[in-house]
């Protein structure tokens, strides 16, 4: 229908003529409240983005000669990145001669990923990229898994804390408030020395 008879219908009815599909022949309008759409719009966007999770990649620095104490906190932290949902990139970085011993570098990188096998798994397989080789751990639990259980475990934490304060505050009043034993009536002979005559 024509601009004009489109733009009457609309004051008629109290909305607004909307152009929905600038781009089609011939364009499409429609007839709507436009602030409504809008709030409408902006809302759907919001929950999209509660619902979105967010890809967080903790990164991980090894060496290819790395003494195994060392290795043993490195470790430490690539397992709790993965428990916490999160994705883990390994970077071994190479200097000098070692350049020219990859291996080492891979069998570390083979070592860390069969260690952490039941939190993660290789998501890209360690490749050379110059003087680095690096390898990416994906998790097997989603980022919101990992949130609610940690969560229950930390309430689990905080119940139990509790009541292992509430039991050893009734101990203790326990322990004040029972029977008083009588106390021993001491003679005087008792508290002096019998071998010093009184």
């Amino acid at each position: 229908m024509p601009t004009g008879d489109a733009l009457r219908l609309a004051q008629e009815a109290d909305l607004d003529l909307v152009e929905v599909a600038p781009t089609a022949r011939p364009p499409v309008c429609k007839l709507m409240d436009y602030g409504k759409f809008k709030y409408e719009n902006a809302q759907k966007a919001r929950e999209a983005r509660r619902n979105q999770t967010n890809v967080v990649i903790k990164e991980m620095k090894l060496r290819p000669k790395i003494d195994s104490h060392d290795y043993d906190t490195k470790k430490g932290h690539v397992v709790r990145f993965l428990t916490a949902g999160d994705k883990v990139k390994i970077t071994i970085m190479f200097r000098g001669r070692e350049q020219h011993r990859p291996e080492l570098g891979f069998r570390l990188l083979q070592r860390l990923a069969e260690d952490v096998v039941d939190l993660g798994f290789v998501e890209s397989a360690p490749k050379q990229d110059g003087r680095n080789m690096t390898m990416v751990l994906g998790p097997h639990r989603k980022k919101a898994e990992a949130k609610v259980e940690m969560k229950a475990e930390k309430e689990n934490q905080a119940a139990a804390r509790l009541q292992a304060e509430a039991d050893e505050r009734a101990e203790r009043a326990a322990a004040h408030s029972g029977p008083v034993g009588a106390k021993k009536e001491r003679g005087r002979s008792e508290n002096l020395d019998p071998e010093i005559e009184a």
